[in-house]
């Protein structure tokens, strides 16, 4: 006779209380190993997914991801020329926030939006993991989103002072910060990040004329000024907008250290390889909350430690009566210390059972990715049992304190 499940079927119904409790307490432990996974994943998505072997961004700066980088689009063909390029795009990332009712008819939501621009034609995004739709088609006016942004098929969405149709929908391209990435061609990006209100232009022309006025070259050739008014990208003075960064492959056999090695020779810029790349956004953009998600891991695992053996010390106090009545008749020890020790394992793996089956009908509607991995739910499976046999301990101390005589005062 299993004298484990035999007191289990005697207190079925606290039995699954206890262990619905303990399966949903595992189930935030899951959880949070599982977004402590995805952060790392979306923090790294981009650069894994775009294959470049070298990142060129703006001098002593840690590239477009980490922090603000603006390098001159005509490094593009400067790159090009270092012996081992293969091929070299532009790259720009910029998030932008708006209100739903502005990009669409209804009421007004936030919703934030991190736009990469593809390097059209070279790239038209047809490397994006597409669940409906096509890659880019055409230089302007459309947009691949994802489908986190809630953005539909076919939809036009006005950003800046123009509009884009979406025509392809993409599943899982999410940025480090958690916001779904819309992929547009580098012209577009640039509209879009550089878009200011035609008052601000006007203001803007009406003092570069004063100031123009006011020079001496002004005085002296009149005509000079009439330039003001032009658009920046017609005043030869002004210089194009700029990129974020360029992003290289080199060819077969070639060493991506040894090019990079050329390129960082360069005054303006600075040049990381993919790992380089990764590192910064590990060690730095999205280091503190990896670290505070694991330390909550960690808190909630001890937790889980401790209440399981409460539970188990609690279910050893109702039964001192039973241990003290099979002590009397000659029970040996290690058949009561078996009954609490195969309790708690039955406790911990069927909670651990109940943690899986919840997460996985719940984690999907999290708002962040939450990625279950085989080697992280082997590891918390191992934990679980660990947390099973030590917090039968405080309940075995007890029951080997039981005196045979107990059973008969009642």
């Amino acid at each position: 006779m299993n004298l484990a499940t035999k007191d289990i079927r005697h207190n079925l119904g606290r039995f699954i209380l206890t262990t619905v409790g303990v399966g949903m307490l595992l189930m935030v432990v899951m959880g949070m190993g599982g977004i402590y996974r995805g952060i790392i994943e979306d923090a790294t998505l981009l650069i894994d997914t775009v294959g470049a072997d070298l990142w060129i961004v703006q001098r002593n700066t840690r590239g477009p991801f980490a922090e603000v980088s603006r390098v001159p689009a005509n490094l593009v063909h400067r790159t090009l020329a270092v012996p081992g390029a293969k091929t070299a795009r532009e790259f720009v990332f910029h998030t932008i926030q708006r209100e739903r009712g502005e990009i669409q008819r209804g009421q007004g939501k936030p919703i934030r939006i991190a736009v990469v621009g593809l390097s059209w034609p070279i790239d038209k995004g047809a490397w994006l993991p597409l669940v409906r739709g096509t890659p880019l088609s055409q230089n302007h006016y459309e947009m691949v989103a994802d489908r986190t942004l809630g953005l539909s098929l076919g939809e036009r969405v006005r950003l800046g002072k123009n509009s884009y149709t979406v025509v392809g929908i993409t599943e899982g391209m999410i940025s480090s910060s958690g916001d779904g990435l819309a992929f547009l061609t580098i012209a577009d990006a640039l509209d879009i990040q550089f878009d200011i209100p035609g008052e601000a232009t006007r203001l803007e022309r009406e003092a570069r004329h004063t100031r123009g006025s006011l020079s001496d070259l002004g005085r002296a050739q009149p005509s000079i000024t009439e330039t003001a008014f032009k658009l920046p990208t017609e005043i030869a003075a002004i210089g194009p907008r700029q990129i974020s960064a360029v992003m290289l492959t080199v060819l077969p056999g070639t060493s991506p250290d040894d090019v990079a090695a050329i390129i960082s020779g360069w005054g303006d810029v600075s040049v990381y390889t993919a790992d380089g790349q990764r590192e910064f956004l590990l060690k730095g953009t999205v280091e503190k909350i990896r670290r505070q998600i694991g330390l909550f891991r960690v808190l909630l695992t001890i937790i889980a430690a401790v209440i399981m053996a409460l539970i188990l010390y609690t279910l050893t106090l109702d039964k001192l009566h039973d241990i003290a009545l099979l002590k009397l008749i000659g029970a040996p020890n290690t058949r009561i210390l078996g009954m609490i020790l195969q309790q708690a394992l039955i406790l911990g793996m069927t909670g651990y059972g109940i943690a899986w089956v919840l997460g996985l009908k719940i984690f999907p509607m999290f708002p962040r990715r939450v990625i279950l991995t085989g080697e992280d739910l082997m590891q918390l499976a191992a934990i679980v049992l660990a947390i099973s046999v030590l917090s039968s301990i405080l309940g075995i101390w007890k029951a080997m304190r039981v005196e045979p005589n107990e059973a008969l005062t009642g």
